[in-house]
């Protein structure tokens, strides 16, 4: 194994970068914009060069980097194909072959989710197992899926979707990606605003704190259920229903020994995991209903670390 990796992280706006030590120390972090225009062609040069600049600045040799590990916003498939990335202008292509190319380094792709799930099972929330799902829940709800140390990508990179698991079939709105009743519409940050929006709209003498708000947010309807609001931690109550009826759905599929919550929402902490955890009990297979809640710990930094941990395979 050699002295160094860099794990790349592409976000609609910015590209996350770390250079780390193979064992999992993180040396150097920074960004750089994410260039999206003409179909996205600029990415790939402008993290090759960000790489070059970096190993110049610290006087390190090619021949001591293990190789680059990326995340990608969008599905990727096991030889590393991107099948389209909307948000980054691409089609199909093969992005380690392209980066390899640019670098003269080895060159590991990944979906961003995925890669972050195996970060956290590698240095974060999920350190010391290795078959692990993580669950980001942020403006909408992400997945990674971790069996025996490897991501379970599925055959064109779309394993681990959870926030399109559909729970509904009768919602009036259409979620993002064009169905409807979707687990993100009512379990990410958005989506537990929306339902607190619709439960006061069908019950507008509702006593509640979040009533008085001009406008508030999934941290305020948190904050409030942990002083004891009776509509908030209603609301609370329903996200962990249909969060832990999905996860144990999942753990019926893949068995994991941990779930690993992360995303924004994470930071409401333990009242957002005992709500979890209690559905998840009550709906689970007997044989997983033991299955392991961790917070995430890695936060942003969790799909530099997942890239490094893909080099490393």
């Amino acid at each position: 194994m050699k002295t160094y990796a860099f794990g790349v992280d592409i976000g609609g706006t910015t590209i996350k970068m770390g250079l780390f030590t193979t064992n999992g120390d993180l040396l150097d972090a920074w960004e750089i914009p994410t260039r999206t225009e003409s179909e996205g062609s600029y990415i790939l040069p402008d993290i090759a060069e960000a790489v070059e600049h970096k190993l110049e600045e610290r006087d390190i040799s090619k021949l001591d980097v293990e190789g680059i590990g990326i995340g990608v916003p969008g599905p990727v498939g096991p030889d590393g194909t991107v099948f389209k990335c909307v948000n980054l202008g691409w089609d199909v292509f093969n992005v380690e072959r392209r980066l390899q190319s640019l670098t003269g380094m080895k060159a590991k792709a990944g979906n961003d989710a995925n890669v972050a799930a195996l970060g956290e099972m590698w240095q974060g929330g999920g350190k010391g197992y290795q078959s692990i799902v993580m669950v980001t829940l942020g403006t909408g709800v992400g997945g990674g899926v971790i069996i025996n140390g490897k991501i379970l990508a599925g055959i064109n990179g779309a394993a681990g979707e959870l926030g399109h698991m559909s729970m509904f079939d009768d919602d009036p709105e259409p979620c993002g990606c064009g169905k409807r009743g979707c687990l993100e519409q009512y379990t990410s940050a958005n989506g537990i605003v929306r339902i607190t929006k619709r439960y006061f709209a069908s019950h507008p003498k509702s006593k509640s704190s979040l009533n008085e708000m001009e406008k508030f947010t999934a941290k305020e309807i948190f904050d409030e259920a942990k002083k004891g609001d009776e509509v908030a931690l209603k609301m609370v109550d329903q996200v962990g229903n249909l969060l832990g009826k999905a996860l144990a759905n999942t753990a019926c599929v893949v068995n994991p020994e941990a779930f690993v919550i992360g995303g924004g929402m994470s930071k409401a902490g333990p009242i957002l995991i005992e709500a979890i955890r209690k559905e998840f009990k009550r709906y689970a297979f007997h044989a997983s209903r033991e299955t392991e809640f961790k917070l995430a710990e890695l936060g942003n930094n969790a799909g530099i670390y997942g890239g490094v941990r893909m080099v490393l395979e």
